[in-house]
């Protein structure tokens, strides 16, 4: 099985086109070389150099980004990039070489955000910490999660969810927030900024259903083997319901479809799981929208947990 996989994404400026990874490339530095005398420290963008058509190469933290010249359409290339690049990372070659990775601290900022669910507290750092959401629920999920585990050493931490910049942290009833929210505040920050691993490869690849979308167990992870309806109904919570739930400092993800009583099945996650409005959200938000865009597909929308 491949360690790396790269997706073509294209940008808003059409001589542009990101080659996005499902894995970090780089810690938290970003790159930018216009030739290959500048990319003298990477050896991945020096080799990408060779094709004649590179004008600009940037890499940052899970993708390569390449501007073009005009001798060549994006369309009749961009594959033959995205599989070089693929191939060069998974035969093990060097994207950033060691020496040249910055060490040392890393400015990060860290604010505290509410959540309608008010055991639950949004901390959002100016980094982006992980490719996939994970969640959670005790110490030993987490495992291989090294900032969470160690969140978990705080006595009134419940339950912990991280998405791509943010840790949503769930408390006992124990301590209230204007007690504790400035200790997690600096914590979360200085684990970051200490360039500490926020969650390992291990837990990523995690089959026990607490990590995210990415899971290989998970039907979205199944997308291509989904029924018509199902892969609707993922496209939806895709580009409508999750940017919402996101904002709150949670996680939706779809579970199954039935047919015959036209239910789906979601499962939710951080600030979204237990929440007292979590009902409300999925009665006259999401189970409405189904209905709607879905027509006579759908007539229930049913949470499995929270």
């Amino acid at each position: 099985m491949k360690e790396f996989t790269i997706d073509i994404i294209p940008t808003t400026k059409s001589r542009i086109i990101k080659f996005e990874a499902n894995k970090f490339l780089t810690r938290h530095e970003s790159y930018e070389f216009k030739n290959i005398d500048e990319a003298s420290v990477s050896p991945l963008a020096q080799q990408l150099f060779y094709l004649p058509f590179v004008k600009t190469v940037y890499i940052a933290q899970n993708f390569i980004a390449i501007e073009k010249y005009d001798i060549v359409d994006w369309a009749d290339v961009q594959k033959e990039v995205a599989e070089q690049i693929e191939t060069y990372l998974n035969e093990g070659g060097e994207v950033i070489k060691q020496e040249s990775q910055k060490k040392g601290n890393i400015p990060v900022t860290v604010y505290a955000e509410s959540t309608p669910n008010p055991a639950v507290m949004k901390f959002v750092a100016n980094k982006k910490l992980v490719l996939q959401a994970s969640e959670f629920k005790n110490i030993d999920d987490a495992k291989n999660a090294p900032l969470a585990q160690k969140l978990f050493h705080f006595p009134f931490v419940k339950e912990v969810f991280i998405d791509e910049n943010y840790v949503s942290v769930q408390k006992y009833d124990i301590a209230e927030w204007e007690e504790i929210t400035m200790e997690l505040r600096e914590f979360i920050r200085n684990f970051i900024q200490d360039g500490n691993e926020i969650i390992s490869t291990e837990a990523s690849k995690s089959a026990n259903g607490n990590t995210g979308p990415a899971t290989d167990n998970s039907p979205e992870a199944n997308f291509e083997h989904l029924d018509d309806t199902s892969q609707q109904i993922v496209a939806i919570l895709e580009e409508y319901i999750k940017p919402a739930v996101a904002s709150d400092g949670g996680n939706i993800l779809f579970d199954s479809y039935n047919e015959e009583n036209k239910t789906v099945k979601v499962i939710l996650q951080g600030a979204c799981s237990g929440c007292p409005s979590s009902t409300m959200t999925l009665k006259s938000g999401i189970e409405t929208m189904l209905r709607d865009m879905l027509k006579d597909k759908v007539e229930y929308v049913e949470a499995i947990n929270g």
